[in-house]
């Protein structure tokens, strides 16, 4: 994963509500929808003049941006709509953390939600609610929405019954939501990491596990903020939002607590993951050292005799001078003495418990059926 850099494209000193588009922001493409109990209109590629003209022609308007190049349409929808620049600039600059602000005649969330469920990547939405109208901006086109559009062509549910706060609270909800398909797939990576290194620790692991937790992290980071976000929305007087609509933001609430939980919980487990793979590295290490030690001690009698044999004396100057040489069996006399030392030594370090019989041993002597 690539951790993601945010850069201030407002130059400093720039007034408040200078509006700089980013040089690789998408192109700007303007919906809408609009219904209420009984009628129901959409419409694409719109201009702001279209979108004026389609204010108040029904009970509530929701108009989508889609794509931030065009900095000229978000002022004329800020226009139309009477919007602050100041929020009108943090549409602009996508780094906002999730927050909601109450203007004179409108309120302005901001948000964040996934973009795909492989990868930790996520998209800033801004919602202004106001008398009649819902307005989002999204630098990109969320599929997370497309199911609220459907409920509302097709009517379904309370949504089309009730005001713009329930159709804010149904895209936080959708947002929210979006978060679920990512946080499974990181558990799912997490729990085959945790297999591979359990069964079998390898160095290319490692990595593995510090890019998972980093993308974990990174995400915690991005959700955390929403609980702030939610909670202001359920407890503060915030304008346009009715209490049977704060009743539905509580299972949004409860919603970011469980994608929280689950998120520590990974997080724990990748970093007592970290743990035990250098613990199972280093057990290895043991095991392999301990190995090697055994295998060197039991040579070392072995290279002593080998060495003391191996010494030219004459034998025809002394009758000490190796006598064995003379021997019929001196050649197998010297192989079982180092026979008997290596013996000797593997059955002292058996009784010490520096070794052991094989595993498959160990079961089968356990489990009598085995």
């Amino acid at each position: 994963m690539t951790r993601q850099r945010y850069r201030r494209r407002t130059p400093p000193g720039s007034a408040p509500g200078t509006l700089v588009a980013d040089p690789e922001a998408a192109r700007s493409s303007v919906s809408a929808i609009g219904y209420d109990a009984t009628q129901f209109f959409e419409r694409q590629d719109l201009t702001a003049e279209e979108v004026r003209t389609l204010k108040g022609g029904a009970e509530l308007l929701w108009i989508s941006v889609t794509g931030l190049a065009d900095v000229g349409m978000v002022e004329e929808l800020g226009a139309v709509f009477g919007l602050h620049g100041l929020a009108l600039e943090d549409v602009i600059n996508t780094h906002q953390r999730p927050k909601v602000e109450e203007y004179d005649d409108h309120v302005f969330i901001v948000l964040h939600t996934a973009v795909e469920a492989s990868r930790v990547q996520t998209d800033q939405m801004s919602i202004f609610v106001g008398p009649g109208f819902v307005l989002t901006f999204q630098g990109q086109e969320l599929n997370c929405l497309e199911p609220v559009r459907e409920r509302l062509r097709k009517g379904r549910g309370r949504i089309r019954q009730y005001g713009a706060d329930f159709l804010a609270y149904s895209l936080i909800d959708a947002a929210i939501d979006n978060y679920f398909p990512l946080v499974e797939n990181l558990g799912e990576r997490l729990e085959k990491l945790e297999d591979a290194v359990t069964i079998r620790p390898e160095p290319g692991q490692l990595p593995q596990v510090h890019r998972l937790r980093r993308e974990l992290l990174d995400l915690r980071r991005t959700i955390w903020p929403h609980r702030d976000l939610v909670n202001a929305l359920i407890r503060d007087d915030i304008p346009f939002f009715e209490d049977q609509t704060r009743i539905y933001l509580r299972d949004c609430y409860d919603h970011l607590v469980q994608l929280i939980d689950l998120i520590e919980t990974d997080r724990e487990i990748a970093s007592d993951l970290g743990d035990f793979y250098h613990s199972s590295m280093s057990t290895r290490l043991n095991d392999i050292m301990k190995v090697l030690t055994l295998i060197a001690t039991i040579f070392m009698p072995l290279g002593f005799i080998a060495g003391l044999y191996g010494m030219n004396f004459d034998r025809s100057v002394s009758p000490w001078n190796m006598p064995e040489l003379g021997w019929v069996f001196g050649y197998p006399f010297a192989l079982g003495l180092m026979a008997l030392c290596a013996g000797v030594m593997l059955t002292y370090f058996f009784r010490k418990r520096w070794i052991g019989p094989p595993a498959r041993w160990r079961r089968k002597k356990g489990n009598p059926d085995g």
